[in-house]
């Protein structure tokens, strides 16, 4: 057996992501999504396998470059799929007896998301809907019937929205998402919603008759209002679309949407914002009954439902929203808890939850199977992500793919280590620590602190290439969830609201005190930061701080509240409730929480990576840090990712993550010693 090597930022382009579990409704199959980057290293490849569960064969099954979001159809016959062909994603299907795959759907937008009919007749999909201005373009070029058409004129771009842009999709283009059905044989499909309003989550009822949706209707409101609201409402209609009815007051989010076995009763996930953007989400149900009020089933559990964990090795991937057992009497759900997210067990009758599954692991998507079986796509601090079988009677546990071992047993990979330290106030602060391998008594290794970002989000018990590779390159790495981070209390994780570069900013430093006092391996003289988006802010604020470490990589980060209000997607709400004011009133309480309002104190040599298409922290909040870092004389560097968003790190172009993480190396091997 040859020698193991360290992993390299090049080692991105073998690994392989799992997702999707889909289970065949007689349990003896599992179809899922096996995702690499494509051999150009410009994109990604992903195709559908079958996994036997008796005999733990493998096997591809569709030989798309971008297939996704396999679901069974309830009668077992067929296996549906989203295919990604020029761009547009339509609905495939394709006999489980083999066979070629047939393209069903024809959505002059492609489709987003569907379901199948309980009685695998019909599927339901979401897809966009022209706007007026395109339809009459599209009216154009059909009566155009010559062959060399005039080109299109330049026009003006009318802005009448308060949100008209998100992060990942750009600027909004006047069309909205609606339902279509479409009916097996048929050639079109029917559409059953219409109006001035975006369809979110939705489901069947299980007898068919029915369809939930999600969703922010004007029906008492403008759409000036709703944009101004992060409120929306549950809504059921019959499955011709007709007698549509709503179920909420318009004063919660709902993130998911189910109903119960019985067809009696929807369960969803929500926030009531009693917390704002830090609010747990949480797991409410209610019966179709006209005078029934929604029932809190978590609330006084103090838990964070659906998986808040931070990773660089997904993207995009289908959250699971609540699933009923099979006797309707409980509800299963995710919980992000103390660096772990694991599948629980909650009682409908409001009697409590119990957990289903242990260690120390991030579960990221789940599937019931019969008799208290489970199929888990899952990771921790060694492994990206695999899935696994558990018998939840029996707690005992099958692992049922390992498509990156090959690779993992070629790599010396660092397991963390986890540590607790009370901080000055007397929380707990959860950490961990790696370092290289064959550190010896008496080596003093140079040390990187990680910030996670979010604020509300979590560091646990999972895979993480870029810390890998930092110790790899001889790096020993700590990081924690500071205040305002999840998978804690509703309290912690609240805090930091009102409160950036205060408490988060003392646990941050308290915990590198903390790690430097109890771990003699770390060189107090040679530590460095970094941090991504609220990390981002963090690694800024501490420069403008500290001169404690001795370089620090800023990347995608916030620099200014004042312009962050006006230029981020998200940067009315999210300024006005994390950090407690608008750009009118309150102009000296943001520009207080500003790094920049600091940026002559820097001294710290500073690397900053942004992407030039993030609409969440638009590159200008990097433009203007840079600016006045090189007017003051100071050491920096600026790296602007083309055609890259907020995802950058996750889920974006291959070869753009790998020179991220060898810039991010670069810049602390050339100041570490400094």
């Amino acid at each position: 057996m040859s020698e193991k090597r360290v992993i390299t930022a090049e080692d991105l382009y073998r690994l392989a992501w799992t997702s999707d579990p889909s289970v065949s409704p007689n349990g003896e199959r599992i179809a899922y999504v096996s995702k690499k980057v494509n051999p150009d290293r410009d994109g990604y490849h992903s195709h559908i396998r079958i996994l036997e569960r008796n005999s733990n064969v493998d096997i591809p099954f569709t030989s798309g470059e971008q297939d996704s979001t396999p679901l069974w159809s309830p009668d077992g016959s067929k296996l549906a799929f989203l295919r990604n062909k020029e761009g547009q994603r339509q609905i495939w299907t394709i006999a489980v007896n083999g066979g070629e795959a047939q393209v069903v759907t024809s959505a002059r937008h492609g489709v987003s998301g569907y379901q199948w009919s309980p009685d695998s007749s019909q599927l339901l999909y979401r897809s966009q809907v022209p706007s007026e201005k395109e339809e009459s373009y599209i009216e154009q070029d059909v009566s155009n019937t010559s062959k060399t058409s005039p080109p299109k004129p330049l026009e003006e771009e009318i802005i009448d929205r308060l949100r008209y842009k998100a992060d990942g999709g750009g600027r909004w283009n006047g069309r909205r998402s609606h339902l279509f059905v479409h009916t097996l044989g048929n050639t079109d499909a029917a559409q059953l919603t219409t109006g001035d309003y975006d369809i979110g989550d939705f489901c069947w009822s299980p007898d068919g008759s029915q369809i939930a949706f999600t969703s922010s209707i004007a029906e008492e409101h403008s759409q000036e209002d709703l944009d101004l609201s992060l409120m929306n409402d549950v809504y059921v209609i019959t499955n011709s679309g007709e007698n549509r009815r709503k179920y909420t007051s318009s004063s919660t989010t709902i993130y998911s949407v189910c109903f119960s076995p019985d067809g009696h009763s929807l369960a969803v996930f929500g926030s009531d914002h009693s917390h704002l953007n830090a609010t747990h989400a949480g797991l409410y149900i209610r019966s179709l009954d006209e005078d029934a009020a929604w029932k809190p089933l978590t609330k006084s559990y103090d838990i964070q439902l659906t998986n808040s964990m931070v990773s660089d090795m997904r993207s995009g991937i289908r959250s699971n929203g609540p699933v009923f057992s099979e006797d309707g009497h409980y509800l299963y759900a995710l919980v992000t808890q103390e660096g772990g997210v694991h599948l629980a067990k909650i009682a409908v009758n409001g009697e409590g939850y119990e957990w289903i599954s242990h260690g120390k692991r991030d579960i990221y998507q789940f599937e019931l199977l019969k008799g208290g079986h489970f199929v888990l796509a899952a990771a921790d601090l060694t492994h990206p992500g695999d899935l696994y079988e558990l018998d939840s009677e029996t707690g005992q546990e099958n692992r049922l793919t390992q498509h990156n071992e090959e690779l993992l047993n070629e790599l010396i990979i660092a397991t963390p280590e986890e540590f607790q330290m009370e901080a000055s106030d007397g929380a707990l602060l959860q950490g961990w620590i790696m370092k290289p391998a064959g550190t010896k008594k008496g080596d003093k290794i140079p040390t990187v602190l990680e910030i996670h970002g979010g604020p509300h989000a979590m560091y646990g018990y999972t895979f993480l290439h870029e810390f890998q590779l930092l110790v790899a390159r001889g790096y020993a790495v700590i990081y924690t969830n500071p205040r305002g981070g999840h998978g804690y209390s509703q309290e912690f994780v609240s805090s930091v609201r009102g409160d950036y570069g205060g408490r988060d900013y003392q646990d941050l430093m308290e915990f590198t005190d903390y790690a430097v006092a109890h771990y003699d391996y770390i060189d107090e003289e040679r530590l460095l930061v970094t941090g991504g988006s609220y990390g981002g802010f963090m690694t800024n604020w501490i420069v403008g701080h500290t001169n404690r470490f001795k370089a620090a990589v800023t990347q995608r980060s916030i620099s200014n509240w004042i312009s962050f209000y006006g230029v981020s997607d998200i940067g009315f709400f999210f300024t006005e409730d994390q950090i407690g004011g608008n750009v009118w009133e309150n102009t000296e309480l943001l520009w207080k929480h500003s790094p920049l309002a600091y940026v002559h104190k820097i001294e710290t040599p500073l690397l900053i990576l942004h992407g030039e298409e993030d609409l969440r922290c638009p590159i200008e909040q990097a433009e203007q840090l840079f600016n006045a870092l090189k007017r003051l004389g100071k050491k920096t560097q600026f790296i602007r990712f083309p055609k890259a968003n907020h995802d950058l790190s996750r889920g974006g172009h291959p070869g753009l993550r790998v020179k991220r993480l060898n810039h991010i190396v670069r810049w602390f091997d050339e100041h570490k010693d400094l």
